[in-house]
């Protein structure tokens, strides 16, 4: 069994009075992708949060490689090599596509060069110049995903990755990902196209009303679909 990189238990936390997470407990293994699933509202986005310290009400245990997160500060946990990519991208609109890869700091060694950012994403290479308020959304998407791997970070997580964009780029992103799997990167993803994230995924979790209802292979999906996509409206 490969070594556990991430380890949730009894995470709880919310935004203001509002409680979202009701004790979620969660494994990543290393060289894992893992895609968590769940209705709008589940806790998804909000235990993603939690996990790289945006979420600030937050009790239980979060620990990464056994050091834990809890009470660290955001730059401290992106530090432990955590390379987070939001449903917003959180692209510098004012910036241009090479401004926006050159600006964030290296966490580790064995981030991507440039060169190998426009190899991996061509269209970034065509648009080096053009400023990110140019860019269509799925340029955004593929600029926010480079701009972490320029760090080095060598735990990937990622918001729904694929809403919105025209599967010419999901594709794109789907051989992005596949490729970093290939060099051992370990991946969680909230993602609900049940195409893309099976092309991805080893293991996949449901989320319910804040807790982790369920968990299956990859391999199980095609027997879950019906169920899932009944349950999820998707």
């Amino acid at each position: 069994m490969s070594k556990i990189v991430l380890k949730v238990e009894g995470l709880h936390g919310g935004y203001g009075d509002s409680e979202v997470l009701h004790g979620v407990d969660l494994e990543v293994r290393r060289g894992e992708t893992l895609s968590m699933l769940g209705l709008n509202g589940a806790g998804k986005t909000t235990t993603l949060r939690a996990i790289t310290g945006l979420l600030k009400r937050r009790t239980g245990s979060i620990r990464l490689n056994g050091a834990e997160l809890i009470g660290k500060p955001i730059h401290s946990i992106a530090r432990q090599g955590i390379g987070y990519v939001p449903e917003e991208r959180g692209i510098f609109a004012a910036l241009t596509v090479e401004e926006n890869l050159l600006l964030p700091p290296a966490i580790a060694v064995g981030g991507l060069d440039i060169k190998e950012i426009y190899q991996l994403f061509p269209n970034l290479k065509d648009r080096s110049r053009s400023a990110g308020t140019k860019l269509s959304g799925g340029e955004q998407q593929m600029l926010a995903i480079a701009r972490v791997l320029r760090t080095g970070a060598q735990f990937l997580i990622l918001d729904e990755p694929t809403e919105g964009l025209a599967p010419v780029i999901i594709d794109r992103i789907g051989d992005v990902l596949t490729y970093l799997k290939e060099r051992g990167m370990t991946i969680l993803l909230v993602e609900q196209n049940f195409s893309f994230a099976q092309r991805v995924a080893d293991r996949f979790v449901v989320m319910d009303h804040g807790v982790i209802a369920d968990t299956f292979l990859s391999s199980e999906l095609g027997d879950r679909k019906a169920a899932l996509q009944a349950q999820l409206g998707v």
